[in-house]
């Protein structure tokens, strides 16, 4: 029998959707499930979005500009600029979601065996695209107990050598909600051009920051120009996860005409999805503000709720839409497959997502989950319940 590649066999699992199956035969059992396991909103899409693709006149369903619609890179461009970002239409190329943005940036800034700099807990996926890159993570640790602020940038510079490339961070962070401040933003610019380092930006929650805070991206330094490269998209923004659209975006044109190359192998981004996307950027800013609000009352009911349950410690997050729990158990991984085969309080269980894949270092988060506030207020306050009954069945 011919063999899997190397590559492919250490190409990790999805600890948010590798509970799958267990889930579809809790529900096949008569099971309800909560599922605070993905990040997928249950807000309504933008009307706009969705008049557009109701409304097209499209007779033939053609490929795009492998940087995507002109007209959508120009628009999206003026929707930065709103945000205090002087960003070109020829700063950004269209992607087939974040994902590939940031596929596009690791093929384009490194090559098998470079290092790449992340604080963990870091999006799970980073593990997959490094792994598909050929590239090492090279992990530095934030604690819940500083809510997962960023690590002292000494350590930061204890892990630099000949092979690192580039720092990634999430900005507000998935899995932790941590939303970094104007003087850590500028910490982690100084460093990358004191050694000359790309940092690479996943700015995709960039509306939710809570409490009047201020989101503060990499390409608001105009010295990190060279540096600097963002990635964003529509999957939160606008509750368009389905739509795959993204983007890249840099003001260095080497990192661009490379990024474009990688662009072109895959030919264009998806049609009807740009046509939404394009549309989404007129939604009102009324929109956004009870988004945030919303947000703000589900994580507040989560982190209260959390807080009361004996021997559970949570990080209060700034933004996103999620929270990592430390919980009185000593794998989650085991407790969260538990809730899905073997327990239920009148019918009902909920669904986590185990922390364990969220961070590069071996053995580490074992005893926390990620917990997503997608779910509306009720669903929220009984979720908590039922966790806490399952902690108290699962300890005895």
């Amino acid at each position: 029998m011919p063999k899997i590649s190397n590559k492919g066999l250490q190409m990790p699992e999805s600890p948010i959707r590798k509970l799958v199956p267990f889930a579809e035969a809790a529900v096949k059992k008569g099971k309800k499930i909560y599922q605070l396991n993905i990040g997928q909103p249950d807000i309504k899409t933008p009307e706009k979005a969705l008049d557009a693709i109701r409304n097209h006149s499209i007779e033939v369903l053609s490929y795009s500009h492998s940087a995507g619609f002109e007209s959508y890179r120009n628009k999206l461009a003026g929707y930065y600029k709103n945000t205090g970002l002087p960003v070109e239409p020829k700063d950004i190329i269209i992607t087939t979601g974040g994902s590939e943005a940031l596929l596009f940036a690791m093929g384009g800034i490194t090559d098998p065996g470079d290092e790449v700099i992340i604080p963990e807990p870091f999006y799970a996926n980073y593990n997959g695209f490094a792994t598909a890159s050929g590239v090492s993570i090279k992990p530095i640790q934030a604690s819940i107990d500083t809510n997962f602020a960023l690590p002292p940038i000494e350590e930061f510079e204890k892990l630099i050598t000949d092979k690192t490339r580039a720092i990634l961070i999430c900005n507000p962070g998935n899995p932790t909600g941590y939303l970094y401040t104007k003087e850590e933003v500028k910490k982690l610019a100084d460093l990358a051009l004191k050694h000359d380092l790309f940092i690479v930006s996943d700015e995709v929650y960039r509306e939710f920051a809570y409490e009047g805070a201020e989101h503060h991206s990499i390409m608001s330094l105009p010295e990190l120009a060279e540096n600097a490269i963002m990635v964003d998209s529509v999957s939160k923004r606008y509750s368009m996860c389905g739509a795959r659209i993204g983007c890249l975006v840099s003001k260095n044109e080497e990192v661009m005409k490379t990024a474009m190359k990688f662009a072109q192998a895959r030919l264009s981004p998806p049609t009807f999805a740009q046509i939404a996307s394009e549309a989404a950027l007129d939604t009102p800013q009324s929109y956004f503000d009870e988004v945030i609000e919303e947000y703000t009352l589900r994580r507040n009911i989560l982190v209260e709720g959390l807080e009361k349950i004996e021997g559970v410690k949570v990080a209060t997050p700034r933004g996103a839409f999620y929270c990592i729990a430390e919980l009185p158990v000593e794998d989650a991984d085991d407790f969260a497959q538990w809730l899905l085969e073997d327990f239920d309080d009148q019918g009902e269980t909920v669904m986590v997502a185990p922390a364990a894949g969220f961070y590069s270092t071996p053995d580490t988060g074992k005893n926390q989950v990620r917990i997503a506030y997608v779910l509306k207020k009720e669903d929220l306050s009984r979720s908590i319940e039922i966790l806490e009954k399952a902690l108290q069945k699962y300890n005895n």
